[in-house]
């Protein structure tokens, strides 16, 4: 895959480590002996403002807000969303203008989940930030602002929810291609990788990149917001349309995309006991941060899938998608549930 031709800027801390986790695959071993042998691939160490996804993602994006000489960054997200932080931080570092809309979607008016977390780091950055409720159209929303930013004189870029398009995937297809090339120096072979999938850029672009690659190892992507008929879909088109830019549309299948969005509880950003123990396990094992509202809920998932014997024999990549910034917003949730 020819990357460089989209002209991505280069800002990330790359590649990140692959690193295995020992005590988690051990207190997930069954008695027979079976379970995965699990491993992590930390892109929450990616480095811009706390790290997380979506700075792969914005490389390329950023890219092209360069190239068409955009002096302000537009996006969306939830309250809590890490994405918007790293878009925030992302203008910051390119001596950009940078104006968000954050959309209550979970409903809490809890003072940590409104002003800690995510949402204190985006005004420690300086970034614009209108607040909209629940349901709001975010594509509408972005499109008005989008119209008066340009009005004012200024040259907006839009970046759509989590950085998913076909541009920003390709930070994932180009994340496919360092996986691959570090499981073939370890002598490592990956039988899955599993991830959180939302707006769908992550999912679609390590299926992308795999495909194009020829690499046969299956990814199952945890879903955090939307039913499975909806997810697999948003999740296709992207990864056909993030194909299609690398030349090879035709090497994404529809078999190809695999979610299973039985661990969304009961909706987006709203955690329950089995995501808070999913953090605790990860926490008290290896170490090993994840956030509420994405990786806990993918966590959950592969802890329920490893345990009904999903997994036996495979060695299984669990892609941190980043977001520990946002467990301050829910200390009130949690509080009580982690002794």
């Amino acid at each position: 895959m020819h990357l460089a031709r989209f002209n991505p800027v280069r800002f990330a801390h790359l590649p990140t480590p692959l690193e295995p986790l020992p005590r988690l695959t051990e207190v997930l071993m069954t008695p027979g002996g079976g379970g995965p042998a699990l491993w992590v691939k930390r892109d929450d160490c990616t480095g811009l403002a706390g790290g997380g996804n979506k700075t792969r993602k914005l490389e390329y994006l950023l890219g092209e807000a360069l190239a068409n000489d955009a002096d302000t960054l537009l996006t969306q997200g939830a309250v809590q969303s890490n994405h918007v932080r790293q878009t925030v931080a992302a203008a910051v570092r390119f001596g950009l203008s940078c104006e968000v809309i954050l959309e209550a979607r979970t409903g809490s008016q809890a003072i940590d989940y409104t002003r800690s977390g995510n949402v204190l780091l985006d005004e420690l950055m300086g970034a614009k930030i209108r607040h909209v409720p629940a349901g709001t159209d975010m594509t509408l929303a972005l499109a008005q602002v989008a119209a008066e930013v340009a009005a004012s004189g200024r040259r907006p870029y839009v970046i759509p929810g989590g950085g998913s398009n076909a541009i920003g995937a390709l930070g994932y297809a180009e994340c496919a291609m360092e996986l691959v090339a570090q499981a073939n120096d370890m002598g490592l072979e990956i039988d899955r990788i599993v991830t959180a999938t939302g707006s769908a850029g992550t999912q679609a672009g390590l299926v992308a990149g795999l495909a194009v690659m020829g690499a046969d190892i299956p990814v199952l992507g945890i879903g955090v917001r939307a039913p499975r008929d909806v997810q697999e879909a948003n999740v296709f088109r992207l990864a056909v349309e993030t194909a299609t830019l690398l030349g090879h549309a035709d090497r994404v299948t529809r078999d190809l995309v695999v979610a299973d969005c039985d661990y969304v509880g009961a909706g987006y950003g709203i955690i329950d006991d089995a995501v808070i123990a999913a953090l605790k396990l990860a926490a008290r094992t290896d170490a090993l941060l994840l956030d509420p509202v994405y990786t806990g809920k993918a966590m959950k998932g592969l802890i329920a899938l490893s345990r009904e014997g999903r997994f036996d024999g495979e060695t299984v990549v669990f892609l941190h998608t980043g977001g520990a910034q946002g467990l301050f917003a829910y200390q009130s949730v949690m509080e009580g549930h982690l002794q």
